[in-house]
C-alpha cells in the first residue's frame, strides 16, 4: 500500500526535470557544499503601520573559505515596497525588528559603535543613519512601543554589581541552576535621560505585548528562570501599565507561544498547547482581557497554526502548516472561518500584517531559500524578492510529497528528492534525514542545509527522504501525540516502513540506506545504528540522545520530556528507560557510524555521544568515529563548524553507500587544502 502523489491538495508542487527544457538543463550544474555560503534567507518581517512598506532581515553566512571571519550568520536590514522593489537599509546585524507607531523609523536591537550593551535603535525611513533611541545598563532582550511612540516597555536581565566585582576577583563559583540573572520589565521614555521605571512582575518574564489603548500590556511569566519552566510553566498576565496592577491571568495547562491584543484591546489572541501533554503551542486561542477566560479556535483541524495576527477589522489571520504545505486562513474573533488560501509552489514559515490589509509572508520553495511573499487575505501570495539569483544556474532534482502506509495501517508522509536521469537497476542509494523534536515536521520547501543534504545529496546520486513520522506536527493534535509513552517506538518503525515502501517499488537499493538527523533525529539515527542495524548501511547521529537514564540526569528539559513524551519518571520504570536507550542495543550494531556533537550542548550533554562511541567501539563489529565541535551547542551555528559537518557527513555517506566501504575514510577531509593552507 503506497502512494506517490504528483500534487497535494494543499498546493505544494514537485520540481524537477519535467519542468526544465533539455537545452537549459544541459547548461545547469548540480549544487555543491560550497554553494551553501551563497544562500540568503529572509528572517524577521514587519509590515509598516500604513502597509506601504515591509521591513525584513536577510541572513548571510560568513564565507570562511575566502577569508571572512568565522562566526554565526548575520542579519541585514532591507525594505520592500513592491515586487522586486527592495532596498538595503543597513548591512550590519539587526534583531527585534519593528516600526515606530508613526511609521517614521524602523527599529531594532543591536550594539553599534562603542556600545557595550544591546540597545534600541531607530533608522529613519526617509534616509539617514540609525540613531540610538534608548540604552539600558544591561542588554535589552525584547521591547514594545506604547501607541504614542514616546515610550517603550522592555525586558532586561539584571546582574547585581557586587556579583560582577566578585567574579573579577576570582569568586566565580557557579551554583547549578541557581546562578540565574533576574529578568525584569521596565517602562522608559525614549530619547530621554529619565531613569527606567520597573514594573514588578510575579516571576520571570520573556515576551511582551502592548494593548492599542496604551493602558494595558500582557507578559508571559515563568515561576523560575529555568528552561524547563520557560517551556512548560509560563502563564500570561494582563497588567495595567501605569499602576502595575494585574488585571487577569490566563491559566493554560502547558506550553504557550506568541500573543497579541485585538485592535479594540478587549481580547488577547495567543498560541497554546491544548493540554499538558500537547507537544506544541500551535492551537490558536482568544481570551477575554478582563477575565482571562479563553476559547480555542478550530482545534479540530488536522493541521497546526504556527503564526497569527489581528486584522484591522478585529478578525484573525493565521498561518497554518498542513501536511508538507501551508495555508493562511482568516477567522472572526469567535472562531468562524471566513477565508482559506492554500499556498501554491511554496511553504510559508511566518506572517505579519501591520495594521492594514497587506499580508506579508516569509516562505521557501523546492528551488529557492526563504523569500518575501505578499498577498491579501483571500488571494494567492506573490513573491516580492529574489535574493538567490544564483539558483538559476542549479540543476534541481525532482522534489515532491511522498505518502506510504505504515505496518499498522497509519498513513505517513514526507518529502522526497530523487536524482534526475536513469535509475540504477537495483535502485538508488538512499539517505533518510530525520527531523528533531519530535514535535516538528519537514515541509516541501527549501531542504538544502548544512546538515540535511537536500539537492546536494541528490546531485551526487542519492535519494534523500524526510519522513514526517507519527509524533510530527502539521497534522493536528492527535497525530502529534501518537508517539507518547513509546519513544522511540512506532514512530521509528515508520521510518523503516518508508524505506521498505520505496524498496518495494524499486526506487532505492535496500542494501544501501543511510540514516541521519539531529537531536531527536539523532536519537532515531542512533536507534538505526543499534536495534535496527540490519536496515541501515550507514548512520550519522548528531547531538543525539543515546542513554535515556543519564540523559534525564543532565538535560535542561527533564520535565518537558516526561510530561510531553515519556509520561513516567525514571524511577517509575527504570527498565523502560534502559531498553529505550540505543546503548542498550549497541552489541547488535553492524552499521558504520559517524557521531557528531557540540561540546557546549546544554540540551543533550555531549557525554551522550561519548557513551555511544565507547559502546560501539567495544562492540567492534563496525567502524565508528566521534567528532566534537568546541563552543558549539545543540547544533552548529558557526560557519566553519557547519562547513566541516557538511563535508564529513557527505563523504561518509558516499564512502559507505556508494563506495567500497570497509575502514573509515581519513579523518582529515582536506580542509587545509581547500583553504590553501598546506605547508
Amino acid at each position: 500500500m503506497k502512494k506517490l502523489p504528483l500534487f497535494m491538495a494543499l498546493g505544494a508542487i514537485g520540481v524537477g526535470s519535467a519542468l526544465v527544457d533539455t537545452a537549459s538543463a544541459q547548461k545547469k550544474r548540480d549544487m555543491t557544499i560550497d554553494d551553501l555560503v551563497k544562500v540568503r534567507s529572509v528572517g524577521a518581517i514587519a509590515v509598516s503601520p500604513d502597509g506601504a512598506s515591509i521591513a525584513y532581515t536577510l541572513s548571510k553566512t560568513p564565507d570562511v573559505l575566502n577569508g571572512e571571519k568565522n562566526g554565526t550568520a548575520s542579519s541585514h536590514l532591507y525594505v520592500a515596497t513592491g515586487t522586486n522593489k527592495t532596498k538595503l537599509f543597513m548591512s550590519e546585524s539587526a534583531g527585534g525588528l519593528s516600526w515606530t507607531p508613526d511609521g517614521s523609523h524602523i527599529t531594532f536591537l543591536g550594539k553599534r559603535g562603542d556600545a557595550k550593551k544591546r540597545g534600541l535603535y531607530g533608522l529613519p525611513v526617509d534616509g539617514g543613519e540609525a540613531k540610538n533611541l534608548y540604552t539600558y545598563k544591561e542588554n535589552i532582550s525584547t521591547y514594545k512601543f506604547l501607541p504614542n511612540g514616546e515610550s517603550i516597555l522592555f525586558i532586561a536581565r539584571d546582574t547585581p554589581k557586587h556579583v560582577k566585582t566578585l567574579k573579577e576577583k576570582g569568586f566565580d563559583a557557579n551554583v547549578y541552576e541557581e546562578n540565574i540573572s533576574i529578568a525584569r520589565v521596565y517602562h522608559a521614555a525614549i530619547d530621554s535621560d529619565a531613569e527606567a521605571k520597573e514594573i514588578k512582575i510575579p516571576g520571570y518574564p520573556t515576551t511582551l505585548a502592548v494593548a492599542p489603548d496604551g493602558k494595558h500590556f500582557a507578559v508571559d511569566v515563568a515561576p523560575t528562570g529555568l528552561i524547563d519552566d520557560n517551556m512548560m510553566s509560563r502563564k500570561i498576565h494582563v497588567m495595567e501599565i501605569k499602576s502595575g496592577k494585574i488585571v487577569s491571568k490566563i491559566d493554560t495547562p502547558g506550553k504557550i507561544g506568541q500573543f497579541a491584543f485585538s485592535p479594540d484591546s478587549s481580547k488577547l489572541g495567543f498560541m497554546t498547547a491544548v493540554d499538558r501533554s500537547d507537544p506544541v503551542a500551535q492551537t490558536l486561542a482568544v481570551a477575554d482581557v478582563s477575565t482571562g477566560s479563553y476559547n480555542l479556535i478550530d482545534r479540530a483541524q488536522k493541521a497546526h497554526v504556527t503564526d497569527f495576527a489581528w486584522t484591522a477589522a478585529g478578525g484573525l489571520v493565521t498561518l497554518v502548516q498542513k501536511g508538507v504545505g501551508s495555508e493562511h486562513a482568516t477567522y472572526t474573533p469567535d472562531g468562524q472561518e471566513v477565508t482559506r488560501v492554500a499556498h501554491e509552489g511554496f511553504v510559508a514559515s511566518r506572517i505579519d500584517n501591520g495594521s492594514g490589509q497587506k499580508l506579508a509572508l516569509a516562505g521557501s520553495a523546492p528551488t529557492h531559500p526563504t523569500e518575501l511573499f505578499v498577498s491579501s487575505y483571500n488571494s494567492q501570495p506573490t513573491k516580492w524578492t529574489n535574493h538567490n539569483e544564483w539558483t538559476s544556474e542549479i540543476k534541481f532534482h525532482e522534489q515532491k510529497p511522498y505518502t506510504f502506509t505504515a505496518r499498522d495501517g497509519l498513513e505517513v508522509e514526507g518529502v522526497l528528492i530523487t536524482p534526475n536521469g536513469r535509475k540504477p537497476r537495483k535502485g538508488w542509494p538512499m539517505i533518510n534525514v530525520v527531523h528533531g523534536g519530535p514535535e516538528a515536521h519537514d515541509s516541501n520547501g527549501w531542504k538544502t542545509r548544512y546538515s540535511t543534504f537536500g539537492q546536494i545529496g541528490a546531485g551526487v546520486g542519492f535519494v534523500v527522504f524526510y519522513p514526517n513520522y507519527r509524533g510530527s506536527t502539521g497534522r493536528g493534535e492527535e497525530f502529534a501525540k501518537l508517539d507518547h509513552k513509546d519513544a522511540p517506538g512506532d514512530e521509528f518503525w515508520d521510518i523503516v516502513d518508508g524505506v521498505n515502501s520505496m524498496a518495494e517499488e524499486g526506487l532505492i537499493d535496500k542494501s544501501k540506506v543511510g540514516i541521519t538527523g539531529g537531536s531527536y533525529g539523532g536519537f532515531a539515527s542512533a536507534w538505526g545504528a543499534t536495534i535496527a542495524s540490519e536496515h541501515f548501511a550507514a548512520a550519522i547521529p548528531f547531538v543525539a540522545l543515546t542513554d535515556l537514564i543519564s540523559f534525564m540526569g543532565t538535560t535542561d528539559i527533564p520535565v518537558e520530556m516526561i510530561d510531553v513524551h515519556f509520561m513516567k519518571y525514571p524511577w517509575q520504570d527504570w527498565q523502560m528507560y534502559l531498553e529505550k536507550s540505543p546503548i542498550y542495543h549497541a552489541g547488535k550494531s553492524v552499521t558504520p557510524t559517524l557521531i557528531l556533537h557540540g561540546e557546549a550542548d546544554p540540551r543533550v550533554h555531549p557525554a551522550q555521544s561519548n557513551e555511544l562511541y565507547r559502546y560501539l567501539k567495544l562492540n567492534g563489529q563496525a567502524p565508528v568515529r566521534l567528532v566534537t565541535y568546541p563552543g558549539e551547542g545543540h547544533g552548529n551555528r558557526k560557519a566553519a563548524g557547519q562547513y566541516d559537518y557538511a563535508q564529513r557527513t557527505l563523504r561518509f555517506m558516499k564512502h559507505y553507500l556508494q563506495g567500497k566501504g570497509g575502514d573509515l575514510p581519513p579523518a582529515d577531509w582536506g580542509a587545509a587544502e581547500k583553504m590553501g593552507l598546506e605547508d
